[in-house]
C-alpha cells in the first residue's frame, strides 16, 4: 500500500499538475511586474517625454497621475467584474488591453493622446491585477500556495529596483532613435507571451452572476477624482482662473455625491461599517497622506536629478537605487517583526522618512550641488523609512477588522493607495514646478518642506491605529 501511494505521489500526471501550478505563478508574477513596471517609469522619462511631445509641466503631472488614477478607481471593481464574470476572463481581457494601451503610449503623436493611453491602461492594470491571487487560489493546494505568496515579496523588489533603471537605459539608448518610446514598446513582446502563455493554462472558471458591481460609484469616483486633479493641474499651470476653479467644485460635488452613494448602496466600494471603525479610518487617513507624501516626493527627486543636477534618466535611475534598496531591505525584515511590534514599526518609518527629507534637505542647501555619493545615505534612509511604514501600516489597520471583512478592508486600502500616489503626484509636482523660479534646490526645498508637514501629521494618527496586525494576515 505504501509503495502504490509513493508510486501515485510521483507519477507524470501529478508533476504535469505541479509543473503547471509554477507556470500559472509565472504568469501572475508577469502581470504584476507589468503593473508595477509601467506605474514607475514616467518618473524617470517625463522630461524626455516632455521635450519630445511638448506640454510642458501639466504633462508631467498627467503623467505621474493618470495611470495610478485609473487604477485606484477601478482596483475593486475590477476585482468584482473577475468574481462575477470569471478571473481568467478578465485577467485576458485586462493583460490584451494592457499591451494594447502599452503600444499606444509608445506611438501617441500628442500629450492629451498620451495621458488618455496612461489612463486607459490603468483602467485595464485594473482589470488585471485583482484576478491573480484567486487564480492562485484556485490552482495551489491550500497548504502550498504560501510558497507561491512568498515569491511576490522580492520579484517586487527586484522590479521595483530594476524597472527604472531598463527604463532609464531604454531612454538613453535611443533605440532606433525612439527615444522614450521603447520602453512602453517592450510591454508588446514581454506582454504577448504572458498573454499566450495565459490563454494556454490559466483555469477556466464560469464566475457568480450573483456578485454586484457597483457601476455608479465607480463612475461618481472616477469623475471626482478627474475634476480634482484636472483642477489642481490646469490651475498650477494656467492660473487661477475661472476653469481650474469649476473643475474643483465639480470635483468636490462629485466626491460628495459618491460619498452619498457609498451610504446608501446596497453592494458600495466601502463597506460603511469599515468606516465607523476607528482604527480603520484612521489608516486610511494615514495612508492617503504617507503615500500620497512619498509619491510625490519621488517625482520630484527624479525631477531634480534631471533638470537640477543635470543627469540623464540612465544616471537618475541609478541614483535613485539606494531608495529602492532600502525599500526592499526594511520591508523584508519588517515582515517577521510586524506582529511584535505593530504600529510602533510604523512610528518609526515615519521618523526615518523625516530624517532622510531633513538630510537630503540639508545637502540641497549647500553651496555646491552635492555629488552620488553624498545624497546615498539620505536616499536610504528615505527608502528604509518606506519599507519600514509602508510594508506595515495597512497589515496594522486592518488589526481590529472583523475576518469576513478583511478582503474588502484590503482592496479599499490598495485603491486608496493608488489614488494617493496619483494626488500626490500631482499636488507635490505643483509645489515643485511652482518655487522653480528661485532654482531646482529651491524647488527641492520647498517640496521637502511639504512631504514632512505631510509626514508629520500622520504621527498623531498612529496612535488611533490597532496596537498589532491580526495574528494570521487575512
Amino acid at each position: 500500500m505504501t509503495q502504490t501511494l509513493r508510486n501515485a505521489d510521483d507519477s507524470p500526471a501529478l508533476r504535469t499538475r505541479t509543473r503547471t501550478r509554477w507556470a500559472v505563478l509565472a504568469v501572475v508574477l508577469a502581470a504584476d511586474v507589468l503593473d508595477l513596471l509601467d506605474a514607475t517609469i514616467t518618473n524617470i522619462a517625463a522630461p524626455t517625454i516632455t521635450r519630445d511631445l511638448g506640454g510642458g509641466a501639466s504633462l508631467v503631472q498627467w503623467l505621474g497621475a493618470s495611470y495610478a488614477l485609473a487604477l485606484g478607481v477601478l482596483l475593486v471593481p475590477g476585482g468584482r467584474l473577475g468574481d462575477r464574470f470569471g478571473r481568467r476572463r478578465l485577467f485576458l481581457i485586462g493583460l490584451a488591453g494592457f499591451v494594447a494601451t502599452s503600444v499606444a503610449c509608445g506611438l501617441a503623436p500628442t500629450p492629451a493622446f498620451l495621458v488618455v493611453a496612461r489612463l486607459t491602461q490603468g483602467a485595464f492594470g485594473a482589470l488585471l491585477v485583482p484576478q491573480g491571487f484567486g487564480i492562485l487560489g484556485a490552482t495551489w493546494p491550500r497548504e502550498e500556495i504560501g510558497k507561491a505568496f512568498s515569491l511576490f515579496g522580492p520579484v517586487m523588489g527586484l522590479s521595483a529596483v530594476g524597472g527604472p533603471i531598463l527604463a532609464g537605459f531604454l531612454v538613453d539608448a535611443d533605440v532606433a532613435g525612439l527615444g522614450w518610446r521603447p520602453m512602453f514598446l517592450i510591454n508588446l513582446l514581454l506582454g504577448s507571451a504572458a498573454l499566450l502563455a495565459a490563454a494556454r493554462l490559466l483555469p477556466r472558471d464560469t464566475g457568480d452572476p450573483s456578485v454586484s458591481v457597483d457601476i455608479p460609484g465607480s463612475a461618481l469616483l472616477a469623475g471626482a477624482m478627474l475634476g480634482l486633479l484636472g483642477g489642481l493641474i490646469d490651475g498650477s499651470a494656467t492660473g487661477w482662473t475661472s476653469r481650474p476653479l469649476a473643475l474643483l467644485l465639480l470635483g468636490l460635488a462629485l466626491f460628495a455625491a459618491f460619498c452619498h452613494r457609498q451610504r446608501t448602496a446596497a453592494d458600495p466600494l466601502i463597506r460603511p461599517s469599515l468606516l465607523r471603525n476607528r482604527g480603520f479610518t484612521s489608516g486610511l487617513i494615514l495612508g492617503i497622506l504617507a503615500f500620497a507624501a512619498v509619491a510625490g516626493l519621488l517625482y520630484v527627486v527624479s525631477l531634480y536629478f534631471q533638470q537640477g543636477l543635470g543627469r540623464s534618466p540612465a544616471g537618475t535611475a541609478l541614483g535613485l537605487i539606494p531608495l529602492s534598496a532600502g525599500i526592499v531591505v526594511a520591508s523584508i525584515a519588517c515582515y517577521r517583526l510586524i506582529h511584535t511590534y505593530g504600529r510602533l514599526l510604523v512610528v518609526a518609518g515615519l521618523l526615518i522618512i523625516l530624517a532622510g527629507c531633513g538630510y537630503l534637505a540639508a545637502l540641497a542647501c549647500g553651496a555646491a550641488a552635492p555629488g552620488s555619493w553624498a545624497l546615498v545615505p539620505p536616499l536610504l534612509l528615505i527608502g528604509l523609512g518606506m519599507g519600514t511604514c509602508f510594508g506595515t501600516v495597512y497589515d496594522v489597520t486592518i488589526g481590529d477588522i472583523a475576518p469576513e471583512e478583511a478582503g474588502s478592508a484590503s482592496g479599499s486600502l490598495n485603491a486608496v493607495q493608488q489614488l494617493a500616489n496619483a494626488i500626490g503626484a500631482a499636488a507635490v509636482t505643483t509645489v515643485y514646478f511652482k518655487a522653480a523660479d528661485g532654482g531646482e534646490p529651491h524647488a527641492l526645498l520647498v517640496s521637502l518642506a511639504v512631504v514632512a508637514a505631510a509626514v508629520t501629521l500622520c504621527l498623531p494618527l498612529v496612535r488611533l491605529l490597532p496596537r498589532r496586525a491580526p495574528a494570521q494576515d487575512h
